[in-house]
């Protein structure tokens, strides 16, 4: 079954990393990553922008509206995500530890299965 796991962390801190910092994380980040590539089971993997860069359409009993930024207000944003392919729940739960433990701070990983999944044609 293909799970996503939804990284979120505190944006303000990781923002704030130097260069050498982020490379380290993204470094051990890279390590779990060939993992699961040379196992065969790592979809696509995506690092999303600041939330600063983000827009939201918000729909509403008339129109929808477009707003800056995101549209929940927490302190954990969603950075980005893996979609990763595990026979179960705690196959993909390993691999959410891992990159847990490759990733300063705190956070939290969500994992959902996947009910649909269609490349549609996008090259990666």
């Amino acid at each position: 079954m293909l799970y996503a796991v939804l990284c979120y962390n505190d944006e303000t801190v990781t923002s704030a990393w130097s260069k050498e910092e982020d490379a380290a994380v993204m470094g051990r980040l890279k390590k779990v990553q060939d993992k699961l590539i040379k196992q065969g089971r790592l979809g696509p993997v995506a690092r999303l922008l600041p939330t600063t860069a983000a827009t939201t359409l918000r729909k509403t009993k008339e129109e929808p509206i477009v707003i800056d930024g995101p549209f929940a207000e927490t302190k954990e944003q969603l950075l980005g995500f893996y979609l990763i392919d595990a026979g179960s729940l705690d196959e993909v739960l390993d691999a959410a530890r891992e990159l847990a433990a490759a990733n300063p701070g705190v956070g939290s990983y969500e994992v959902r299965p996947v009910g649909y999944f269609a490349t549609n044609g996008i090259k990666t």
